[in-house]
């Protein structure tokens, strides 16, 4: 797989940003409902891009956190397993 240079991998927000908040892609579709979710996210310790996955005919966005505490607040709709 390539990459871009200096783009974030999947593995590196795994690593660097340990906690995560997955929400339904609905929640985050939509230009009013990406800002307000992305401006809230913006003024934590969250990767610099959001990861997407499909489960159960249900796509989802995730959110990475540095910090567990910053993470709480957030809704956790599905676990997520390593």
């Amino acid at each position: 797989m390539t990459r871009r240079k200096g783009e974030v991998s999947r593995a590196d927000i795994m690593r660097k940003w340990p906690h995560h908040a997955a929400l339904a892609a609905e929640k985050v579709r939509g230009i009013v409902n990406k800002e307000a979710v992305r401006g809230f996210a913006d003024a934590l310790s969250v990767a610099p891009r959001p990861y997407h996955f499909r489960r159960d005919d249900a796509d989802f966005v995730v959110f990475s956190f540095a910090k567990p505490e910053e993470r709480k607040p957030w809704p956790m709709t599905v676990p997520l397993g390593r």
